[in-house]
């Protein structure tokens, strides 16, 4: 069987959109795996919010046609890399609220030993390239997946001086203070590399979970996160 990563983004104006895609490329680029790309699906008040912008609009239209992420398709997935830009050093609304519904997963050990990495965007280098990833993660490590980063031996491209995003947490674009840089060649090579790498992972972690393939003892006491 194939192993199958998961691609699932939230993006406004389609630089973490292309970022995914490179990351897919990446992935797809791994014998014997099967990728599946999906987009958070977008809150209305937000949508209602920057519908007058041309940019917003024209990046949404592009990504029509991709179908919403589910959590069908987290379960289905061996490995999840979450395009997830920036909003003030942590995660928009729109990943959040996907996130907070996975309680009965978690509760049920659905996400535990899959392997997971993050790639971001932000305006500029000082905009949480770092932060995101890392803030990010907590609910990943909630869920019990386990984390792919980008390390400096395989992406000598993150060691650059020059104002390129990236850093050995996951891959990152700057898309500039008015939105018009797009991803450049430096930073989709590091996101390929995740895509790889994390296949790569989640094929080494499939016989981890078809041992044990919800994570759960049979005896263990039910509770629900957050609880005291």
């Amino acid at each position: 069987m194939p192993t199958k990563v998961l691609v699932a983004f939230y993006s406004s104006y389609g630089h973490v959109h292309r970022m995914a895609l490179a990351v897919a490329e990446g992935a797809q680029g791994v014998r014997d795996v099967e990728v599946r790309l999906r987009r958070i699906p977008e809150l209305e008040e937000a949508r209602r919010a920057m519908s007058a912008q041309e940019w917003y609009v024209k990046a949404q239209e592009a990504m029509a046609d991709i179908p919403e992420a589910t959590q069908d398709d987290l379960r289905w997935a061996d490995g999840i890399a979450w395009g997830i830009p920036t909003r003030f050093g942590n995660m928009p609304a729109q990943v959040k609220q996907f996130l907070d519904q996975l309680g009965g997963m978690w509760q049920k050990g659905e996400l535990e030993d899959k392997a997971t990495g993050i790639f971001t965007s932000t305006a500029t280098i000082h905009g949480g390239q770092e932060t995101t990833i890392i803030t990010s993660l907590i609910p990943l490590l909630h869920l019990g997946m386990i984390f792919v980063g980008t390390p400096y031996g395989q992406n000598p491209e993150i060691m650059v001086t020059d104002g390129v995003g990236g850093s050995p947490y996951g891959p990152g674009t700057l898309a500039g203070g008015d939105g018009s840089r797009q991803p450049v060649e430096t930073e989709l090579t590091t996101a390929r590399n995740l895509g790889s790498r994390l296949a790569k992972a989640s094929a080494a972690l499939r016989p981890l979970r078809a041992s044990d393939p919800h994570g759960q003892q049979p005896d263990a006491p039910q509770y629900h996160e957050g609880s005291a």
